[in-house]
Order: C-alpha cells, then sequence, then structure tokens
C-alpha cells in the first residue's frame, strides 16, 4: 500500500505553530532611548534614564549596611531555603507597616492594618488591583472608575487594565506653564469624579514629576476624597529617599489614616536599600475593622496562591534584618540622608550651570523637586536634539536622573541642555 494522501488543509496546518497568530509587539516606549543610547558608537554619550542610584564616580552604588547585612546573612549556618510563607516573612510584614504607618499609629494599635510580601511594587500594585476589581465593584452596583494622574507612569494604567478596569480616567497633577502641581485642577477632577472612585496617588517624589503636594495641600485632598467617599491607593517607590526624612515622605499616608480612610499602599524597596535585582516590596492595606482585615488578608492570601505562591526570601530577609535592629536601622538612616542630600546637591549644582550659561528659562523650579529625577519638561524636539547631535539620553518621558550627575559630566550635560533649549526656541521663530 502506498502512503496515504494527507488532505493539504491538514498538512498545512501542521506546519503551523500554535501561536503563529501571535502578534508582535513593537519596543515599549520606556525601551526606545536606552536602545538609541546602545546602538550610538559616539564616545561622548551618556544616559541619565537609568533607574538606580549612582556615586560621583559613576559607579552602581550599594548601601553600606545593605552589604554589612548580606555578609552577615551568608555566613550564618542558621538559615535554610524553605519556601517562605504565602504572605512571606512575617517579620518582613510586621516592620513594613510600622515603617509606612509609625510604631503608634491608630490602625496598627486598633489591628487593622497589615502587609503583604510581593515581587517588588508592581506585584503590591497588581495584586490590590486584582482585588478591587473582584471585590471593590461588589460593594458598588457599578465597578468603580479609576483615577490615575497626568502624567503618571504608564505601568499605573497597565496594571489596571489588565485586571480587568475599563474606566481608567487620569486627573490633572502637573501644571507644566507654572512648574508646579496643579492642585486647583486635581481637586476640580477629584470633585467631579463619581463616588467610590478609586484614586492612584503616588507620594515621595511622584513619578515622573518629582514634586509632591504640601501637607496643607494634602489636607484638601483628603478632604475632597473624604466627602466624595473615594478609595486611596497610595503608591511609594522609595520612602526617605526622596526628603532623607522616613516620617516625612510617609505623612500622606499617616494623615489619611488619621482620617479614617479605608487604603492600600503599594511600596517598593529597590531603591532605598539598593536592592534592585531583587524584587522586594509589599502591599500595605488598612481596613475599617480587625474582622474587615482578617477577610481581605484571606484574599490577598488566595491571590498570592494563584500567582506567584511564595515570594523571593533573600532581599526581604535583608529589609527585616535592618528594620528590626536599632544599630543597622539607624546606620540605614544615615544613608538615606547621605544619598537624599547628594541629590538635591547636584540639583542645585545644575540649576547654578545652568544659570551661568544663561539659559533662556529659569531653573528655580528643580531644587523644588524631589528625590532621584529631575523633570524638566522638555519638548520632544528639545529630546531628539540631545540625543542626535549631543549623545545625551534621557528617559522616555524626559526625566534625569540626577545621581548619574558628577563632577565628570556636569558642565557638559548642562552645556547639552542649554543648547537644546536654545536649538528649539530657534525652531519655534
Amino acid at each position: 500500500m502506498g502512503t496515504p494522501e494527507v488532505p493539504e488543509c491538514l498538512s498545512r496546518t501542521a506546519s503551523l505553530s500554535a501561536f503563529h497568530e501571535t502578534p508582535l509587539l513593537p519596543i515599549t516606549e520606556s525601551k526606545v532611548p536606552l536602545t538609541a543610547y546602545r546602538n550610538d558608537a559616539s564616545l561622548d554619550r551618556i544616559f541619565l534614564g537609568f533607574r538606580e542610584y549612582y556615586v560621583d564616580n559613576g559607579q552602581l552604588w550599594r548601601l553600606p549596611v545593605v552589604h554589612k547585612v548580606q555578609r552577615q546573612i551568608c555566613f550564618d549556618p542558621t538559615l535554610d531555603h524553605e519556601y517562605l510563607l504565602v504572605r512571606g516573612h512575617p517579620e518582613f510584614n510586621r516592620a513594613v507597616t510600622v515603617l509606612l504607618l509609625g510604631k503608634d499609629s491608630i490602625a496598627i494599635v486598633e489591628k487593622r492594618a497589615d502587609s503583604i510580601q510581593t515581587p517588588g511594587g508592581n506585584g503590591a500594585l497588581s495584586m490590590g488591583a486584582q482585588f478591587l476589581k473582584k471585590w471593590y465593584s461588589i460593594t458598588h452596583p457599578k465597578t468603580a472608575p479609576v483615577y490615575i494622574s497626568n502624567p503618571s507612569w504608564g505601568t499605573h494604567t497597565f496594571v489596571f487594565g489588565g485586571a480587568g478596569f475599563q474606566d481608567i480616567i487620569q486627573y490633572r497633577y502637573w501644571d507644566s506653564e507654572n512648574q508646579c502641581v496643579a492642585i486647583p485642577q486635581m481637586l476640580e477632577d477629584l470633585e467631579n469624579a463619581p463616588e467610590h472612585s478609586i484614586v492612584i496617588l503616588h507620594i515621595a517624589a511622584h513619578w515622573p514629576t518629582a514634586m509632591d503636594p504640601t501637607p496643607a495641600e494634602w489636607k484638601q485632598i483628603a478632604e475632597v476624597m473624604k466627602r466624595k467617599k473615594h478609595f486611596p491607593f497610595f503608591f511609594i517607590t522609595a520612602q526617605g529617599l526622596a526628603s532623607g526624612d522616613l516620617n516625612k515622605d510617609a505623612w500622606p499616608v499617616r494623615h489619611f489614616v488619621t482620617e479614617r480612610f479605608e487604603l492600600f499602599c503599594a511600596q517598593s524597596f529597590s531603591k532605598n536599600f539598593s536592592l534592585y535585582n531583587e524584587r522586594v516590596g509589599c502591599l500595605t492595606f488598612v481596613s475599617r475593622d480587625n474582622n474587615t482585615l482578617v477577610r481581605i488578608r484571606s484574599q490577598m492570601e488566595e491571590t498570592a496562591r494563584d500567582t506567584w505562591f511564595g515570594p523571593p526570601s533573600h532581599g526581604a530577609r535583608i529589609v527585616a534584618t535592618i528594620l528590626n535592629n536599632p544599630a543597622f536601622f539607624a546606620e540605614w538612616q544615615e544613608n538615606l540622608k547621605g544619598m537624599a542630600q547628594r541629590q538635591m546637591l547636584a540639583k542645585e549644582k545644575m540649576k547654578e550651570e545652568l544659570r551661568k550659561l544663561g539659559a533662556m528659562k529659569s531653573w528655580e523650579f528643580i531644587t523644588k523637586q524631589i528625590g532621584m529625577y529631575i523633570y524638566p519638561g522638555f519638548t520632544a524636539a528639545q529630546i531628539e536634539f540631545l540625543m542626535q547631535k549631543k549623545h545625551v539620553y534621557l528617559s522616555s518621558i524626559g526625566q534625569i536622573n540626577v545621581s548619574l550627575i558628577n563632577s565628570q559630566n556636569l558642565t557638559s550635560v548642562a552645556q547639552a541642555i542649554n543648547e537644546a533649549i536654545l536649538f528649539d526656541g530657534n525652531c519655534m521663530e
């Protein structure tokens, strides 16, 4: 007998991958500058968009206290490699809750606050978004809209969209003309938002503008949100690194707690512990009472079990050790103060350098911005000029990581920025 003939349609199907219709996504916008930088053959090229903290010699810095604790853990014969609990390190969860809310927080005293360890701040944001989509919408007849600042980190929109939220709205946050937080417009948008809306509030150096509301303005925001019954979801990427003061950076969350809000807060420990690749984060939740807290915690554990089952151990162990040891904690605070002071000094030096060059615009605003970044508000033409003509690459939204500004490149970067401003000004004439 001969070989049976295979129908043409079956033959064609058999030669295709089961995933042949999977679309190829274009390179993400955030990776465009870095890709261009890596393809640039110029010896003068410089990339100012990295997210890590660097010291003056251009090297990535590791906090001394973190290095010390890592060595201690490495040589501790009592430690093992067993799986963590679904909720992560209990000592970590307790310590980060206190770090955020304060040891005397009424929410901790009343046993209605807790945290769950997550793989980084994005893991915390994702867990919170999934929980709110599943349970917060049941509390209210219509699925609540999510309000995210404009501008904002693109991940916030992706995470809530991925969790199933359809109604994602931007509230006005940045006044580009006056280079400040647009408080009147922000309050107006929150006032006009439907009751029970979910509002994402990025604190301790808002991303990307590097400028936060003042305590008085936070009180105004809380008043509107309480009246409108909005749910606050805070996001903090580097407590202590924005101002150098852990308590000052956490003040907005603590104020909302004293105002009896239920809230979530996603937190990352990558930058303030220089543990970038360890993916250490947590989701802190404050509820109305202990009974509700227990219910929330049970659902968070279920979500974690269904996704990552147990979070990574090493980074969280380092954070927990430092936060729970008074000597290490004091040293860590000093490390943060030194980093924050160097960031502020770099901004002062950049402002002065631009002033000496006779820049066309005032740069007073950059010393009002906090944290690791400067948000200059460059136009697309200016960003393109910096890349193509001066080989200076920023983040995709034009941020500058000030820790990458050092004694070797300060003058050249300032000159490049000044030329970009002049170039764009001439183009607009």
